[in-house]
């Protein structure tokens, strides 16, 4: 027997879930109105968050499904699937642009604390944006994007985890530490209007997303069951809850209203920011890899139905198109990266795709494996109380995904239609005066 343990799953889990939603989350908390409503907000998720996992994992167990599409496929039929993996397919593919897009950001962080004058007025080559996207991506992404087991990137996920831990650290440092006379002008502590306590729901949805990543996780655990699998979810979530609330509040209450959208920003550059811009880098290029293993398999899943091969054909092809799917991925992406300023660009409809992905198909996958218990269970069984229950459970699910799935992506298409501006953060720092 092999694979991985318990507590190193817990860290894949966690190198998914922490990334680009870590160092906006401060910007998140101003959005919603404070502290006290971002926190009641991401609370209340997190218990739909939790279960979804554990209803997806429940739902692997009955045929032994190795990917999320495929749990869709054995509970609620190839229709189902379809829809799952083409969802699973355009959130890993936005979310791996994201990841390009922080990399090119923390790139500029680096340059402007070596050489700001250098890099504003006169600038060689290798400082341009598109050229660091491009040669970061070949040099460290591209090589270690072929593997066919999610579970060779576990080594990568703790050091990964203990740079996402720096960061944390740096932000409390900061703000423990500093003048008394620097505190912000203005910190909200209620919404400007009731709508508003919605705004941070494309954030967390965004930053709780690791259930693309669950099923290939627990389907290499050792052992892999449900009470072991338990422990990672609890590992994992508390690691995430911790340097999540942590980050937020108490980069919002430094900055206060009118944070930059990425925290790393907000400080002036000096050494520690170097040393966390290096680590959130390294935790990048290692994220992108896990969703676009994720991606890979929900393309091939759709690829595959459509042409109707057998699991013989599939098994003869799988070499060739893992490596035709991640090249085509990978160049893709790295070209629209190069050209999409900001994350703040996809994330609002990264956030709609989270809200399908964490509430809708888990909990169609929970209405119908409860249906269909139903069906072989005599009506007054103790178990047909439990049923009843879980199936009302399935419907707030199915009918919250529908929900925040609207909201997002309303808020998503009137941002783009009031023409929201997005700036390079290059260009950004560039224009604020050198003492800043």
């Amino acid at each position: 027997m092999y694979g991985s343990s318990w507590f190193s799953s817990s860290f894949l889990m966690v190198n998914e879930a922490l990334g680009p939603g870590l160092i906006y989350f401060p910007a998140a908390y101003d959005q919603a109105g404070g502290v006290l409503v971002a926190i009641s907000i991401q609370s209340i998720l997190l218990v739909f968050i939790v279960a979804a996992i554990m209803i997806l994992v429940y739902c692997s167990d009955l045929k032994q499904a190795t990917t999320y599409q495929d749990v869709v496929l054995s509970v609620c039929g190839k229709k189902a699937q379809t829809g799952a993996a083409i969802c699973l397919f355009w959130y890993c593919f936005g979310a791996c642009i994201t990841f390009l897009i922080i990399i090119g950001d923390l790139w500029e962080e680096f340059f402007l604390f070596v050489s700001k004058e250098t890099y504003c007025h006169d600038k060689p080559v290798y400082m341009y944006r598109r050229f660091t996207i491009v040669v970061t991506s070949l040099l460290f992404i591209l090589p270690l994007c072929f593997s066919k087991r999610i579970d060779s990137l576990t080594y990568a996920s703790f050091v990964d985890v203990a740079g996402i831990l720096y960061l944390m650290v740096i932000v409390a440092v900061k703000y423990f530490s500093q003048d008394p006379s620097d505190k912000p002008a203005y910190v909200k502590t209620k919404p400007n209007s009731w709508m508003d306590i919605f705004l941070v729901i494309p954030e967390i949805c965004f930053a709780y997303q690791c259930h693309v990543s669950i099923i290939p996780i627990y389907s290499c655990m050792e052992k892999r069951n449900l009470k072991e699998f338990s422990k990672t979810v609890s590992v994992a979530m508390v690691l995430c809850v911790v340097f999540y609330t942590v980050t937020g509040v108490l980069g919002y209450l430094q900055f206060g209203h009118g944070i930059t959208s990425d925290i790393i920003l907000s400080f002036d550059p000096d050494v520690t920011i170097v040393i966390a811009v290096v680590l959130i880098a390294v935790k990048s290029c290692t994220t992108y890899r896990i969703l676009l293993f994720c991606g890979r398999a929900a393309f091939d899943s759709v690829w595959n139905i459509a042409l109707g091969l057998t699991p013989e054909v599939i098994e003869q092809r799988e070499r060739k198109m893992r490596i035709v799917v991640t090249l085509i991925w990978f160049t893709i992406t790295v070209v629209l990266a190069m050209f999409i300023p900001n994350i703040g660009v996809v994330i609002q409809f990264l956030g709609a795709l989270s809200a399908l992905l964490i509430f809708l198909f888990p909990g169609m996958c929970l209405m119908k494996s409860m249906l269909d218990q139903q069906d072989a269970v005599p009506k007054f069984k103790p178990n047909s109380n439990r049923i009843k229950f879980l199936i009302f459970f399935a419907c707030v699910f199915l009918t919250l995904g529908a929900f925040i799935f609207g909201l997002i992506l309303c808020q998503a298409i009137q941002k783009d239609l009031h023409g929201t501006k997005y700036k390079v953060k290059g260009d950004y720092l560039c224009m604020a005066e050198p003492d800043s």
